[in-house]
């Protein structure tokens, strides 16, 4: 159990892009280790009561490992994650965030909940600072990234890339360092011989599984009954050696045939009311025929507006890029064949331009900008109202 409580704090850590040493205490280990598992949604009672100490629990956190293992895609981000990277890459998404709907109606917080909008305009400041920061980053390393791949042109062995990368560019200046990248490229190797292995021998291990997760079962059911027939055995002891004790379980079952009684009246009584509804339903139906579709067409001429503004909704699933591209140096002349992604046109390879990227990209801030103003206007209305409110205060804008 020891050695499967350092097995998934090693995995979770790397997945968390947290960073791990042999020398951390298992009691901290075990604790990530439930906390990580109860983030991504495991939630078996049986493995958060098992033993800081990490002494138990080595069949549970069998069951917690087969279960990362296809709810997050565990051995493929692993791989993902320690993938040697030899060309230059950049990260592209135009999929659409799936944001959590907006909860109509505001909540008013109470004097201990209140914040100086002075700090708020400070924070508020301090992210534009660093957001200009990160931004003029990046585009000094889009200048040295183009300044090397132009320098580079027409050097590499590889026609479809041409250019070489800066990693490429570093074993040219420093030869030295050719044995590391080899023993990295070696071990990454070896780890997707591994994977492939893996994958041959993954349906004898699911079925394994299945005979671990019969065993469970029946020693659960073996408990639960255990667990009845004691509290059976130890009733007729309370009530010997209590007086009252035959009172109070009279008293208990003549109310538990009170509930009975009642909730079969219960039902009785739906089953009466929704029977009366459906006939009122059935009789108006007719007569709200016409009204009712009168409202269907307003609302779908109302649906079909809104639609109209949100042309990124249509658009083809192709469009939708999410992921790393290698970055691929192309002139005018040929980028109509080469794209982001570094391959041609011909092979059966994704690849995308950068202009593409930008129009994307460009379509996904106009529909936010409109988001924003709709937004603003809300809140401006919303001011106004409580403003009314305030008798003898003058509100100026800042």
């Amino acid at each position: 159990s020891l050695d499967f409580w350092r097995l998934l704090y090693v995995l979770l850590k790397q997945i968390h892009g947290g960073r791990w040493t042999e020398s951390d205490a298992i009691g901290a280990q075990v604790r990530f280790v439930k906390s990580a598992l109860w983030y991504h949604g495991y939630g078996r009672p049986q493995l958060h009561r098992l033993p800081a100490d990490g002494s138990a629990g080595s069949r549970e956190l069998l069951l917690a490992f087969s279960w990362l293992l296809p709810r997050l895609g565990l051995l493929e981000q692993l791989l993902a994650r320690n993938r040697v990277q030899t060309g230059d890459e950049a990260s592209v998404c135009t999929c659409e965030d799936e944001l959590p709907n907006r909860q109509e109606g505001t909540t008013e917080a109470g004097p201990e909940d209140r914040v100086d909008v002075r700090y708020l305009q400070w924070l508020n400041g301090r992210l534009k600072l660093q957001w200009c920061s990160l931004h003029a980053q990046h585009q000094e390393q889009c200048k040295l990234l183009h300044k090397i791949h132009l320098f580079t042109s027409g050097s590499h062995m590889d026609q479809n890339l041409g250019h070489f990368s800066v990693t490429e560019t570093d074993l040219i200046r420093q030869p030295e360092n050719y044995k590391q990248l080899l023993q990295l490229l070696e071990s990454e190797t070896m780890q997707l011989e591994a994977f492939l292995e893996w994958k041959q021998l993954e349906p004898v291990y699911w079925q394994w599984m299945e005979t671990v997760l019969d065993n469970m079962a029946e020693e659960g059911n073996m408990c639960e009954s255990q667990d009845a027939h004691v509290e059976k055995r130890r009733l007729p002891q309370v009530t010997s050696c209590c007086p009252w004790a035959d009172k109070l379980t009279g008293q208990m079952d003549r109310l538990f045939r009170d509930l009975m009684t009642l909730q079969k009246q219960l039902h009785q009584l739906i089953a009466q009311r929704k029977a009366v509804w459906w006939e009122k339903v059935a009789a108006r139906e007719e007569l709200q025929k016409e009204r009712f579709s009168a409202t269907a067409r307003k609302i779908q001429e109302s649906v079909e507006l809104k639609l109209r503004g949100l042309t990124s909704l249509h658009a083809p699933k192709k469009n939708e890029m999410h992921g790393l591209c290698r970055l691929v140096l192309r002139n005018k002349h040929s980028a109509s064949k080469m794209g982001l992604g570094g391959c041609v046109a011909k092979e059966a390879v994704s690849a995308v331009s950068a202009a593409e990227v930008i129009r994307e990209l460009q379509v996904r801030e106009a529909s936010l900008q409109r988001e924003l103003e709709q937004l603003r206007q809300e809140c401006q209305h919303r001011l106004d109202k409580i403003a009314e409110g305030l008798g003898g205060v003058i509100c100026i804008s800042p």
